[in-house]
């Protein structure tokens, strides 16, 4: 949880830091960010756990004394799918419902944090638009970062054309005392102003310059203050949903997909506007047109009217049907990211189950505890379970895979991984012995020189 909390942190450093946000707000945050994680970092939890466990059996020759005692590695490991299968069954219930409240409230504070202006108002060197209908350029500060100096602002006048303009030598940076305002007392400085003057035609007629000892400006903060967005507009994401909600929506889309096709025929029905008038039904005649081409049957000083008139008319049906192929090829790619999302309900237990079953195994062949090699082999496999996993679901969601196949790729490849290891492992195989795979490597150089 640790490592993921770190990528997190560093992945949205940069809408964090400069904001001037509250420490529990910065703590939300992170720990929203850590329900999350969850999804990830239990998988790897339950792979290193077990080969560190089983590791440390089989180095203290734990292992052994089990099996002299007449008991076998397949039952001793009982207790423990016991408990996994606990945890797996745990891990359902919060992927259904923790996780999706989880995710809304993430991602709508996410959201939130990255829309906020940086709290550092005003740069060195730089025109800072921060404030509306202001632009304020500062030539350099103190270390206090409180007084300024070389200052220009210039400042929208929305009554006149233009702008005014206000350059002053030094000047000090302060809040009120309810924090909504930020006051820049300016000292010896020029303030140049344009006015319509007396004809109001011209906006631009009079022209004023004031000097000044000193002055100060009124900045209104409300645009740096955080404003929480209503969690509920996020609720349509298929994150934010448990499984019960996004198979309703899936019945729901594809209700709706089939009514988008059925009014797709009718519109490229041909002569539809010839059905919508009332009219008598008339027994078919059979009609013999004697021309090679239908064009052929209209008169010639009327062909190009009708080829005008066709042209328009499919190309008016082609934009139409254009939009509603782009609508259509949108909900089925939400139909396959809901059956993705819902899939993985149950694939974060069956990983659980799946893991276990590679690690315990891996641990007792190894035969070694800690935090050194064990870790070194989760983490080759978690990579290659994630790496696995983030192809099913991107072709499952692309429409290359079937979602359900997409979705439970990595437990399909890597289950009979896990079988094959819990086999070996309870025929106290070496399969991870070098001295083994040395001799072996050995025999094979001397059969090949002899040969």
């Amino acid at each position: 949880m640790f490592v993921f909390l770190m990528l997190f942190l560093w992945k949205y450093i940069d809408d964090m830091v400069g904001k001037g946000f509250e420490w529990y707000t910065i703590l939300k945050l992170m720990m929203y960010a850590s329900v999350t994680n969850v999804a990830m970092a239990l998988p790897l939890s339950v792979l290193l756990s077990s080969i560190m466990t089983y590791g440390t059996l089989g180095e203290n020759y734990e292992l052994v004394a089990i099996k002299s005692a007449g008991i076998s590695l397949t039952r001793a490991l009982y207790p423990m799918i016991i408990v996994v299968s606990i945890l797996a069954i745990s891990a359902f219930f919060f992927s259904d419902y923790t996780l999706p409240v989880a995710n809304r409230k993430f991602l709508t504070l996410l959201y939130d944090v990255r829309e906020q202006k940086s709290a550092k108002l005003i740069k060195v060197g730089v025109f800072n638009n921060s404030f509306p209908d202001y632009s304020i350029r500062v030539g350099r500060k103190d270390a206090d970062n409180q007084r300024l100096y070389d200052i220009m602002i210039y400042q929208k006048n929305k009554s006149k054309a233009g702008n005014d303009i206000i350059f002053a030598k030094e000047g000090v940076m302060t809040r009120s005392r309810d924090n909504s305002y930020l006051i820049l007392k300016l000292k010896n400085g020029v303030h140049y102003q344009e006015s319509s003057g007396e004809n109001v035609y011209n906006p631009r007629q009079k022209f004023t310059r004031f000097y000044f000892k000193e002055t100060s400006q009124k900045l209104d903060l409300s645009g740096f203050t955080l404003h929480r967005t209503n969690d509920s507009l996020f609720n349509g994401a298929f994150q934010m949903m448990s499984s019960k909600q996004l198979m309703y929506t899936f019945k729901t889309v594809t209700k709706q997909t089939g009514e988008l096709e059925k009014n797709n025929y009718a519109i490229i029905t041909p002569n539809i506007k010839y059905f919508v008038v009332p009219h008598q039904p008339v027994p078919p005649i059979p009609v013999i047109i004697p021309y090679g081409k239908v064009i052929d049957a209209i008169p010639a000083d009327q062909q190009a009217n009708a080829i005008q008139n066709a042209s328009m008319e499919a190309k008016i049906i082609k934009n139409i049907m254009g939009d509603k192929v782009v609508d259509y090829m949108q909900r089925q790619n939400d139909l396959r990211k809901y059956l993705v999302e819902y899939q993985k309900k149950f694939t974060l237990s069956a990983a659980c189950i799946m893991l276990f079953l590679i690690g315990a195994p891996l641990g007792a062949i190894i035969r070694k505890g800690g935090l050194g090699l064990p870790v070194v082999i989760s983490v080759i496999f978690f990579l290659i379970y994630f790496m696995i996993t983030s192809i099913g679901e991107k072709t499952a969601q692309n429409g290359t895979l079937s979602p359900i196949l997409g979705a439970w790729m990595a437990i399909i490849i890597l289950t009979p991984i896990g079988l094959f290891l819990s086999y070996k492992a309870s025929n106290d195989s070496v399969l991870f012995d070098a001295e083994m795979y040395k001799r072996w490597i050995n025999t094979l150089v001397a059969r090949f020189k002899k040969g």
